[in-house]
């Protein structure tokens, strides 16, 4: 139970309609958008070089803000995303997507580098084979 007079604290996310920190750091702001699970790998991304701010290499602990446009590169795939909103908590991935708004370039060449990599699997064959498979490259390395 409450005390009379005492204020409530609304929670502050991108749906919350109040007013959210202006600026976070931007492990935090990747962590809460969705582009890593933890707030740790979304460091050592940002100390790796693979998250650019504005085009300029950051540490983990620089604010991020409306406006800023992010680099992500992870796993031979990248996205260029321009900031539209903060958030201090992870959300669910609408909540997430309302954080960010990506390039139609970046889409682009994110989509063509998965298709790349799917036709590449596709290429190399179905996988482990068979039995029968197996069976028959027996029976022609047995052969006289």
């Amino acid at each position: 139970m409450r005390r009379p007079g005492t204020a409530v604290a609304k929670p502050s996310g991108p749906r919350s309609g109040g007013d959210g920190p202006a600026r976070v750091r931007v492990d935090k702001w990747l962590w809460a958008a969705r582009f890593y699970k933890t707030r740790t790998l979304a460091a050592q991304a940002v100390d790796a070089g693979q998250v650019r701010i504005n085009g300029e290499r950051v540490k983990p602990a620089h604010p991020v803000g409306p406006g800023n446009s992010v680099e992500v590169r992870k796993a031979m795939l990248a996205w260029t995303v321009e900031v539209t909103a903060v958030s201090e908590r992870r959300g669910s991935a609408t909540d997430a997507a309302c954080l960010y708004r990506e390039t139609a370039e970046s889409a682009a060449k994110r989509a063509q580098a998965l298709a790349e990599r799917a036709a590449t699997a596709a290429a190399r064959g179905s996988g482990r084979p068979t039995k029968k498979d197996r069976r028959k490259l027996e029976d022609f390395l047995n052969e006289p």
